[in-house]
């Protein structure tokens, strides 16, 4: 099964929920009108498109339909498909241009993170690049154990220390072995905890103090892994985040354990963060790149280019 496919069969439920509604409106419409749209703009909110956003694609629609002199319910279907990719924006891969790139990934406990960087790690190795892993949230010590679990699963070496490190140390370690062994990626797991959120910003920070010192002029991401069952709520951790670390990508794993997956484009309007992976199984090929076009398509059940 190949990955549309396979993002279709995780998207499942939302398809059937929801955006399964989305065609039943357009097809119970003999032409495009208020009334349309209102069942339109109700559904969108039951999706976690969010208020905010569902106004705002709502208002582009009807402006649009005027502009374009559009009348026909598929032809008004298609607008919608159009302004949900502008919404969510341009794809934006990670940048790893140099070599050691580093990618910080920050999340509370239960959203899969761990996972994801296993998983990440795994599609960066078949991509033929050479992964680290640093496992810096010392912070529990079994965020330690299951991400050494999973090294050895992907076969990639992890540079750890005991529960309670400092994790700027370990940090420092993994920046020199690193360096040392010529890795393309060093993977940096970090503490996500929100009730201390000054705490996790001071650590954030002395990490990125030793690596503008071990490894200056490195490129670097942020990513922060959410969970799409957790809807609006992710939103809100989000934005808590966003005050702790500059973000400069979302991790949004179990799209396959929700009816809501429009969640995605709630995270670019009220953000302002693109999504850069989503998650929708188990596999460990279950991660991939987001892509706005081929998730909208697979959302309206429609087949791939």
């Amino acid at each position: 099964m190949g990955f549309f496919d396979r993002l279709k069969q995780g998207l499942k439920k939302t398809k059937d929920s929801v955006f399964g509604q989305i065609n039943n409106i357009f097809k119970s419409f003999s032409k495009v009108d208020e009334d349309l749209l209102d069942e339109l703009e109700e559904v969108l909110i039951a999706l976690d498109v969010g208020i905010g956003a569902t106004s705002k694609i709502i208002e582009k629609l009807r402006f649009n339909l005027k502009e374009k002199k559009i009348s026909e319910p598929d032809d008004a279907k298609a607008e919608l498909f159009s302004i949900l990719e502008e919404v969510i924006g341009e794809d934006e891969p990670l940048n790893l241009s140099t070599a050691p790139s580093v990618i910080f990934v920050i999340g509370v406990n239960g959203v899969g993170k761990t996972t994801s960087i296993a998983k990440l790690a795994n599609m960066l190795k078949n991509e033929g690049k050479s992964v680290v892993l640093a496992a810096a949230d010392t912070f529990r010590a079994a965020a330690i154990d299951q991400l050494e679990i999973w090294a050895r699963r992907v076969d990639v070496p992890i540079i750890k220390h005991t529960e309670g490190s400092d994790p700027a140390s370990v940090v420092y370690d993994a920046a020199n072995y690193a360096k040392s062994h010529k890795a393309d990626v060093l993977i940096i797991d970090t503490a996500g905890r929100l009730h201390v959120k000054k705490n996790l910003m001071d650590e954030l920070s002395k990490m990125v103090r030793v690596l503008d010192r071990e490894l200056p002029g490195a490129s670097r991401e942020n990513l922060l892994v959410l969970d799409a069952v957790t809807g609006q709520n992710a939103i809100n951790q989000a934005k808590e985040f966003m005050g702790a670390a500059d973000i400069t990508g979302i991790i949004l794993t179990k799209l396959d354990g929700t009816a809501k997956g429009g969640i995605i484009i709630s995270v670019k309007s009220e953000l302002g963060i693109p999504v850069k992976f989503i998650g929708v199984g188990e596999q460990m090929d279950d991660l991939q790149p987001f892509c706005a076009k081929t998730f909208i398509k697979a959302l309206f059940d429609e087949k791939e280019d």
